[in-house]
């Protein structure tokens, strides 16, 4: 009897809001480039949000699918998502053949699934971006039972804190680790921008610290002794949005069992940090300026206005101007939300700092934890780390060190420790940065694998017909993509 293709990952956020979107999110795309016989889904989003992106689903592919609820206390806790994962995939191993999309959830998720892959359950990993495409990963490393005993000696707790990267509380200008000259002076805009109360807009990719410098501006301002709400809009399901940002009675809607204080009340007297605001739709965009220019609120179900008095901070990846240009946001909200402008560069435009966070990150790990007391970077690791592009920025920095000394044997955490620790985009083989010339490059390899993956990336989307996959690269007919093909040893 032959074994089921089974595809086993967590639901994302970039599926559930394939409802939305144009893109058909991480998971549909790998059902649709690969054929599997039933797909096992893991999910710790609320239910109400994912049943509906569900039976979406079913009617996009023709083949099982299982979805399980797993009540994570949090996303990145290790021992929880390990227990989950493991618990789903001993059940399936003896009758399936596993494969694995690591793209949708969190570094946490990535990491427990690639510890699985190459210590107990053997599967075939695949990740995938709008750019890319669905795309097997070769993982060049095999995982030994002893890197494992190190993630089990920390509890799940401590692996949480040091995942987390959360920003603390009494955040202030020092806590901004930098000896960049541009960065040194967003700190001083910053610190005439607290003093001044006006609403404040923080640009920046994902993981430049953009709530980082919020908590800064709002602990140097007056209002620091008031209280400080972060509020992430993109995670807001849509019906949900006018009662998280304004509260709602009892009654106004289906689930609404109690009263529920919106985040424009929780800090009246203090800041308010809307990060990723240009999520927000165009509906939502009108009822906001309207409460940002008369300093009223009135809750979902409710019919009195109630007075309001925050200092309103805003956080975007987006460029709102070019959304404004093309109608997507509102022209009258974004000049009344961009008084104070601050572009936070992504890290690898920070020079001088990407060593010294790596080397502060791991001090502040050996705080929360005495076994990471002696981990430090060797030479070769340094320079790995100074050569990478950290398309994540801080963030991902934070997340492949705490891999990194998980799976590190000794106190030195060397580069091949290091390698192993990060994720590896295809586009990063190409990317001159990334490149160590100290040894010389093989140029031919590199131009056979760029060749190799644009081949099986063609193959994929026309279903292996090489007729039509030639076409599509520029090949007069298949039996000349089939010459290039041995040719690269691409088959």
């Amino acid at each position: 009897m032959n074994k089921q293709r089974v595809l086993v990952c967590w639901v994302g956020a970039k599926d559930l809001n394939s409802l939305a979107d144009e893109n058909p999110g991480p998971i549909l795309s790998t059902l649709m480039a690969v054929e599997f016989n039933r797909v096992e889904l893991l999910y710790s989003y609320p239910e109400t949000r994912v049943k509906p992106w569900l039976t979406w689903l079913s009617t996009q592919v023709n083949l099982q699918i299982n979805a399980h609820y797993e009540p994570l206390s949090s996303p990145v806790h290790f021992a929880q998502i390990y227990q989950a994962a493991s618990r789903h995939l001993k059940r399936l191993a003896p009758d399936a053949c596993l494969s694995v999309q690591m793209t949708p959830g969190t570094p946490a998720m990535q990491a427990v699934w690639i510890l699985l892959g190459k210590t107990r359950y053997p599967m075939t990993f695949y990740q995938s971006s709008p750019e890319q495409g669905v795309e097997q990963v070769d993982i060049p490393f095999e995982i030994a039972a002893e890197y494992i005993p190190a993630a089990n000696a920390l509890s799940g707790e401590k692996l949480v804190q040091l995942s987390r990267l959360d920003v603390p509380f009494d955040a202030a200008f020092d806590r901004i680790v930098t000896r960049n000259p541009r960065m040194q002076q967003l700190i001083q805009q910053s610190q005439i921008l607290a003093a001044r109360l006006v609403p404040v807009l923080i640009y920046g990719e994902t993981g430049t610290g953009k709530e980082l410098f919020a908590r800064a501006i709002h602990n140097a301002s007056p209002r620091a002794k008031g209280p400080f709400i972060a509020v992430n809009c993109g995670a807001i399901p849509p019906e949900l949005v006018d009662s998280t940002l304004f509260g709602h009675l009892k009654g106004a809607f289906t689930g609404a069992i109690q009263n529920r204080t919106g985040v424009f009340e929780q800090a009246n007297g203090g800041t308010l940090f809307l990060d990723e605001f240009g999520e927000l739709k165009p509906d939502v965009q009108v009822r906001l300026l309207r409460v940002l220019q008369e300093g009223v609120i009135t809750p979902v179900g409710g019919d009195q206005e109630k007075k309001v008095d925050i200092r309103l901070i805003s956080a975007t990846h987006r460029n709102l101007m070019h959304e404004v240009g093309q109608g997507r946001f509102r022209e009258d909200l974004f000049y009344r939300i961009a008084i104070g402008v601050l572009h936070l560069p992504p890290l690898r435009e920070r020079e001088g700092d990407i060593l010294l966070l790596a080397q502060t990150l791991l001090q502040e790990m050996a705080k929360q934890d005495d076994s990471l007391m002696d981990k430090r970077l060797s030479p070769e690791a340094l320079k790995r780390i100074q050569n990478h592009p950290w398309r994540g920025n801080v963030r991902e920095l934070q997340a492949t060190l705490v891999r990194a000394a998980l799976w590190s044997r000794g106190t030195i955490i060397t580069a091949e420790e290091l390698h192993q620790a990060l994720f590896i985009l295809p586009e990063d083989k190409n990317d001159k940065a990334d490149i160590d010339f100290s040894e010389g490059v093989n140029l031919q390899a590199l131009m056979s694998d760029f060749s190799r993956n644009y081949i099986r990336q063609a193959l994929a989307y026309t279903g292996q017909n090489k007729a039509q996959a030639a076409r599509l690269l520029g090949f007069n007919n298949h039996q000349t993509l089939n010459n290039w093909m041995k040719k690269n040893r691409s088959e």
